[in-house]
């Protein structure tokens, strides 16, 4: 895991220096005391992870954050607890106060890389379909069973799939016609093509073909607003290079 220390209190920056060295999984690539010298940094290399403080005299730490466009995660770390909400809102994957204790400094980074092997999973497993030619997008139908036949549905005409007990729900563009079949969500992902259809929450899968805008933790398809779930929001995010 590659990371940076940005804070403008090298007494600081040395504490949480110390602590990056302590474990062997975190590679601390610099230190910075003003963020706009890092931006170059974050730009040119690949950067996992940001520490940053949000109290620094050149720029605040979450406006900071809010001017880069491929974000890597990042773990603010302020005296000042008031900022917390605002750091959550952008998806920061965690707030420590100062003085920060090493095991919340544990606690926080063994979450990130938890993120990181799901992000790095997701991607491989879609690398592989794409290789295989197994649920490749050129797939252009599927065909479910319900009561008592099989419906062959193109795959152009679901907008999401939602999850209900048992059964698994099937809406279908411009019409009211849902589809309701007995069946997993592993199944139906066996069928979809991976490129096209991401499990974004534990009851949905979406079309991304048919995502109008994305906001904050919710996706918007037509009038219908779905959650994005804790543990789908960074690969969905990632894929969707957000």
């Amino acid at each position: 895991m590659r990371c940076i220390i940005i804070d403008d209190e090298p007494l600081a920056i040395e504490i949480l220096s110390s602590y990056c060295q302590k474990l062997d999984f975190i590679n601390l690539v610099k230190t910075y005391t003003n963020p706009l010298d890092a931006i170059s940094e974050i730009k040119e290399k690949k950067i996992d992870l940001i520490f940053c403080d949000i109290e620094m005299p050149q720029i605040n730490g979450i406006d900071f954050m809010g001017t880069l466009d491929n974000k890597p995660f990042f773990i603010f770390t302020t005296a000042y607890s008031q900022y917390a909400v605002d750091g959550f809102e952008l998806n920061a994957v965690d707030y420590l106060v100062k003085p920060i204790p090493y095991h919340r400094f544990i606690k926080s980074v063994s979450r990130v890389q938890d993120l990181i092997s799901k992000k790095q999973k997701t991607i491989m497993e879609a690398n592989v379909f794409s290789s295989t030619g197994e649920n490749s997008v050129d797939k252009k139908f599927i065909f479910v069973k319900a009561e008592y036949e099989s419906i062959k549905i193109d795959l152009d005409q679901i907008e999401y799939v939602q999850g209900l007990k048992d059964y698994l729900k099937i809406h279908i563009c411009n019409t009211n016609k849902t589809i309701l079949t007995l069946m997993s969500f592993k199944e139906i992902m066996g069928k979809l093509p991976s490129n096209q259809f991401l499990r974004v929450h534990k009851s949905y899968i979406v079309n991304v073909n048919f995502i109008k805008t994305v906001q904050r933790n919710r996706i918007v398809i037509n009038d219908m607003r779905i959650p994005i779930g804790e543990s789908h929001k960074e690969a969905f995010f990632s894929i969707l290079g957000l």
